[in-house]
């Protein structure tokens, strides 16, 4: 068998035994809790991460695009929610189609312009469908603003024959670069809001947080009876350093590089760069640190070279193979065709990215 240093670079390696740590992980929580897992897969857009979160538990998915939902069907998922505002009417046969093969299709409603959007595709594709209300919970992107215009958008919902108000969701993905230094005090932030929404809104509507740093402490809150962490299935330098969630041992996904060039006597280059890196940069401002000798970090990105600078301790030597974990792991695996799986130091399978590209 092939080992992972002996793959030709750059490429991209699951560790399977820490992912399968990580989905075990989260799914205990919300087993213990009583809280759905719908885990959000526009981290890692394969059929069969997403085929064994069902195995373990999950309940359902969450997508980003009618694409992504599209191209993981063959997971046997029955229920999907696909979190984001749709508006265009040749999204409609799609829908329909969509709709015919699910048990549950769960749309987004994030203001009430976007609203009388969606009503017109949903008439134009002649469905029924669930709907959740999006609420800001500090990002600042999409969702109402206010318990009052929540409320508002919530009669409007109503007001709509074929859509049926399922309840409250929000993206705290403000949580990666939070002001307050204390997670447990955000995330209790974080849910007084929601409830206040909640409260306005009036019934007993569920609340749906979604983020992978907060998911853990989210779940068994009052209220919340579905949580959609995403990058929690890999782990990057968010969850596993600067949060940190989850421990450095358990970053599941790395890039292998190999060092093309020294330039001088504290830079390394790698042929890796932003076309497999992505521009994503964690909190500290590092593009991924080296997964096994931790002092080194790539700090800076061309198309098709990263920029490796270390400090103390020595640097890599011409030739040397990097295993280093990326700053955002979402990213990342968008960029690829196809992934490498590897159980300790042996690659075992190669999975092709099935919902690569669905940005549609």
């Amino acid at each position: 068998m092939m080992k992972v240093l002996d793959l030709p670079t750059p490429a991209v390696v699951i560790d399977i035994d820490a992912m399968e740590k990580n989905l075990r992980l989260m799914q205990s929580r919300c087993s213990e809790t009583g809280v759905g897992l719908w885990p959000h897969c526009k981290t890692h857009k394969l059929v069969p991460v997403l085929r064994r979160q069902l195995e373990l538990g999950a309940g359902g998915a969450t997508v980003a695009k009618i694409g992504e939902a599209e191209a993981l069907l063959p997971s046997g998922v029955r229920n999907i929610f696909i979190a984001h505002s749709i508006v265009r009417l040749d999204a409609a046969p799609r829908l329909r189609d969509l709709r015919e093969k699910l048990d549950r299709l769960v749309l987004a409603v994030t203001s009430e312009a976007q609203l009388a959007a969606l009503e017109k595709v949903i008439e134009a594709a002649g469905i029924e469908v669930e709907m959740m209300l999006g609420v800001d919970a500090g990002l600042g992107r999409e969702g109402a603003r206010t318990p009052e215009s929540a409320a508002r958008l919530a009669e409007r919902i109503r007001d709509c024959p074929r859509m049926k108000l399922t309840g409250i969701y929000s993206h705290e993905g403000n949580s990666y670069r939070r002001d307050e230094p204390d997670l447990e005090a955000f995330a209790n932030g974080v849910h007084t809001r929601l409830m206040e929404y909640r409260s306005a809104i009036g019934g007993d509507l569920p609340l749906w947080p979604g983020c992978s740093v907060t998911a853990l402490l989210m779940a068994g809150k009052e209220a919340v009876k579905v949580v959609r962490p995403g990058a929690y299935v890999f782990g990057d330098l968010s969850l596993c350093e600067s949060d940190p969630i989850l421990p450095w041992d358990q970053a599941a996904l790395s890039i292998i590089a190999t060092v093309i060039d020294l330039p001088d006597e504290h830079l390394a280059l790698i042929d890796a760069g932003s076309k497999v890196f992505s521009s994503d940069r964690s909190l500290a401002g590092l593009c991924g640190r080296e997964r096994d000798r931790r002092h080194l970090t790539v700090t800076k990105l061309s198309e098709e070279h990263g920029f490796v600078t270390w400090t103390e301790g020595a640097g890599p030597a011409v030739g040397d193979v990097l295993r280093i974990i990326p700053a955002h792991v979402c990213t990342v695996v968008n960029l690829r065709s196809e992934i490498y799986v590897a159980q300790g130091d042996e690659i075992v399978e190669t999975w092709k990215v099935d919902a690569r590209g669905c940005s549609v």
